[in-house]
């Protein structure tokens, strides 16, 4: 299982959110190319970028931040206002390997095929948040009408092949995630990968994950946890197997 250490760009620095509140960040460097080395330069081998502000505004605000990671030489995964065939092409220019669409995957099934189609399957991941029980869009700010297992094996079967799933009322919190849910979202994404996120604070929560011996969950995005030290990327990396 990879571990995709996050870096979410707020305002031009890199914080994390609690919550997916936008009011509630803190802000953990003031230079996202210096979190994102400090990564790289503890054994990371996998990002996972976050243009906050893309994601509030509906298009990508953040994409020379994105360059300056990039140059770094690790794998780049980038999300956030890519709602359109135009700005998912500037990611990929601008140094991503991979782009996270998110609203624009679940609201224009059209934009979705045509990425998939452009881009191939390898380089577009879909980003499916829930909170409340219920499928988040549009930056945490509304909903969809899909449930999130439904939603799952209608992207698997439209050609999607990796996802990303976030627990948005544990995300930043640090308090652990609820294993019993992930055994059924897996079983709906068969066909493709998922990658989970959302509550994880001890290394236990890794080592748990790992456990639960679920073949297409493929890795785990972590962030805060990492921030505040609650273990390091190589024991992280030792946990999940990375």
């Amino acid at each position: 299982m990879r571990l995709y250490s996050a870096i979410d760009i707020l305002g031009g620095k890199a914080v994390r959110l609690v919550k997916g509140d936008f009011a509630a960040k803190t802000v953990y460097d003031e230079d996202p190319l210096s979190a994102a080395g400090g990564w790289v330069d503890a054994g990371a081998r996998f990002l996972h970028v976050v243009d906050l502000d893309g994601a509030k505004s509906g298009e990508p605000v953040n994409l020379e931040q994105l360059g300056r990671i990039a140059t770094l030489g690790v794998p780049v995964q980038y999300g956030g206002g890519l709602r359109s065939l135009d700005a998912v092409d500037g990611a990929l220019a601008a140094g991503a390997g991979r782009v996270i669409l998110g609203t624009a995957a679940l609201t224009d099934r059209g934009l979705l095929q045509r990425a998939l189609e452009r881009h191939g399957p390898e380089r577009v991941v879909v980003s499916v948040d829930v909170r409340g029980g219920k499928v988040a869009i549009e930056g945490w700010t509304k909903t969809a009408e899909e449930g999130v297992r439904e939603l799952f094996v209608r992207l698997i079967g439209q050609g999607v092949t990796e996802l990303a799933y976030t627990n948005v009322d544990r995300d930043g919190m640090l308090g652990g995630l609820s294993f019993d849910e992930l055994p059924p979202l897996a079983s709906a994404a068969q066909g493709g990968e998922l990658i989970y996120s959302g509550g994880i604070g001890e290394l236990s929560d890794l080592q748990r994950l790992a456990a639960l011996g679920l073949s297409n969950l493929a890795g785990v995005i972590v962030g805060k946890a990492l921030y505040e030290k609650r273990f390091t990327i190589a024991e992280a990396q030792a946990a999940l197997g990375d």
